[in-house]
């Protein structure tokens, strides 16, 4: 196998979870096109997002199947920014898409593209549309244009303005462009049909008047082509053989073949797949930004938030991610995903690949009475049992150390099998300790316990066979590292945000409890060097990851998801049934 082969195989590997798995609809029209050589055999795909925001988990499912698809079959895969609403777009969106595609695994080697690239040629085919009659210049304004566009059970209303001149449409298109008239004035519709059955086919308005400075083209313009305009149009340009987009554009499929047929250009083929839609979250761009210009999170890259920069820094892999989006597939329907089943492709994944740690949230001291004071033991942990190779490291012991609050029990319920006086726990890769006594303070509150140690039972096992009912983590006090540790939860507190009653905005359902910070957290010394981005289990407690504000001495580290796995629960009883 040739190297290149190779590595077209392995990046679609990486794209779309294996190589070697179950067929979808737009597969399949991929593989009957190869077939009969429509194209020459050719794949080439685009993703095409508009910088208006940031990516978002929805988007990852996109950039998998644009790109997946197109390795697999030894295609191409362009990246453009349909860039046409100078308005709403920004070059930091630019930047952070581009940053996040890469992260995923995408690779469009040096096609990067803009529709502002090709806005000479776009406005010429719409000079050739008008020349053709089948464009005109329209002077109704937009409330206007909604108003005879009709509804789906009444036949649209021509506009008064449709039967102009070839002349006359060519002058006042020319003035449009040159700016003499304001925005919204005019607007350049094509001409179809006002009694069509598709409301896009209602005479389309393909450019409107907009004095606004491009990020790119600068004043250049001051007429803008609409997304359903451009988009087609751009994918001919670049030769693209499968354009794949989300369902809400299938009813502009008949648009986009129009255009393609009246200018006579390169047949790009339209298909259209279900959007990844998630429990507890929303994908809408618009809202997303609502929610980081009110405040009401800490920017686009909260780890709160359902964006890639948002998830990244969370703690969540690209790995994860692009198993998530192979495992769902894609369909011709829309539905919902459970968010448990991502966290799942989370936690399994950083399962191989997470060093286990110790950490306590909450700490409550321990005292060993019997350890002889001022002694420092390094006992051996291992860094993580489901890697071979990942070895093992020192962890100091001595006679003070930290366990978890949630540990301790003065008069514990029942089944409580953790510490409490008079029961004897073992400690993680240490000795059994057997609570003796407690010290409160003024208020009455357990404030230190105190212990004694069987020296026998180093590393956690007792010569005479005697067996304890719990295992709790620790740190030692003498060592311990401060930390700030962030608990995420979901951003929202109901399954579909997007459900208000009348006359409420999303933001009611935001989860009013969605973080909270810890600011006497106390870690191993072995994470005295964790990076940004470092990612790791704290025993007993979940997945957790260094946070860009994190630096040495003063650690931040973000709760990525906790062990608890309620999906592969549901999936383990599904297939008790089944079987």
């Amino acid at each position: 196998m040739s190297t290149s082969t190779r590595d077209k195989e392995t990046a679609a590997a990486a794209l779309n979870g294996s190589t070697d798995r179950p067929s979808n609809f737009v597969r399949d029209i991929v593989l009957e096109d190869l077939k009969t050589n429509r194209h020459g055999g050719r794949v080439h795909t685009r993703f095409p997002p508009e910088p208006n925001g940031y990516l978002h988990i929805g988007h990852a499912k996109s950039i998998c199947l644009n790109f997946g698809l197109a390795a697999e079959f030894g295609g191409k895969t362009n990246l453009r920014f349909d860039d046409t609403n100078p308005e709403k777009e920004e070059q930091e969106y630019v930047d952070s898409i581009v940053t996040d595609a890469r992260w995923l695994g995408a690779d469009w080697g040096d096609r990067m593209f803009y529709a502002s690239d090709y806005f000479d040629q776009i406005h010429a085919w719409a000079v050739q549309l008008v020349k053709a009659g089948k464009a005109y210049v329209c002077d109704l304004s937009a409330e206007e244009v909604r108003k005879y566009r009709g509804s789906l059970t009444e036949p649209g209303i021509e506009s008064p303005y449709r039967n102009r001149s070839v002349e006359e449409n060519l002058d006042l298109f020319e003035r449009m462009r040159l700016g003499e008239f304001p925005d919204g004035s005019r607007t350049l519709r094509a001409k179809i049909d006002m009694a069509s059955p598709n409301l896009n086919m209602r005479d389309p308005v393909m450019y409107r008047i907009l004095h606004a400075e491009h990020n790119r083209t600068g004043d250049k313009w001051c007429i803008y082509p609409m997304y359903d305009f451009a988009h087609g149009q751009s994918d001919s340009l670049e030769q693209i053989t499968h354009s794949i987009c989300t369902l809400e554009f299938e009813d502009h499929r008949p648009l986009y073949n129009w255009f393609i047929q009246q200018l006579g250009i390169f047949p790009s083929q339209q298909i259209e797949f279900d959007r990844l839609n998630l429990t507890y979250t929303l994908l809408s761009k618009r809202k997303l930004l609502q929610l980081v210009q009110e405040g009401r999170v800490r920017g686009w890259d909260d780890p709160r938030m359902p964006t890639l920069s948002g998830i990244r820094r969370r703690g969540y892999t690209p790995e994860a991610i692009r198993n998530f989006c192979a495992a769902i597939g894609v369909s011709k329907t829309n539905g919902i995903i459970e968010l448990a089943m991502l966290e799942h492709f989370v936690r399994e994944d950083l399962n191989t690949r997470a060093p286990r740690v110790m950490a306590v949230l909450h700490p409550l001291r321990v005292v060993i009475d019997n350890y002889p004071e001022g002694q420092v033991e390094e006992l051996e942990a291992v860094n993580n049992p489901e890697d071979p190779n990942a070895g093992t490291r020192k962890v100091p012991f001595s006679r003070s150390l930290y366990i978890e609050q949630d540990d301790f029990r003065e008069d514990p319920p029942k089944k409580f099998f953790r510490l409490f006086p008079g029961q004897e726990v073992r400690l993680r890769g240490g000795y059994f300790i057997t609570c003796t006594g407690v010290v409160k303070n003024d208020a009455g509150e357990v404030v230190e316990v105190h212990c004694t140690y069987d020296p026998a039972t180093r590393n956690g096992n007792a010569p005479d066979g005697r067996k304890v009912k719990s295992t709790i983590h620790w740190v030692s006090a003498e060592h311990a590292i401060d930390a700030e540790v962030r608990l995420y939860e979901n951003l929202f507190a109901t399954e579909n945000p997007g459900d208000v009653p009348e006359g409420q905005d999303f933001t009611v359902n935001l989860h009013p409890n969605s973080l909270e910070i810890l600011t006497n957290a106390k870690l191993e010394p072995s994470l005295a060097g964790a990076m940004p981005g470092d990612r790791y289990q704290f025993e007993r407690l979940g997945y957790f990851c260094a946070d860009l504000d994190s630096k040495p001495g003063a650690l931040v580290f973000n709760r990525t998801v906790p062990l608890r796995d309620t999906w592969a629960k549901i999936e383990k009883r599904e297939k008790g049934k089944s079987g």
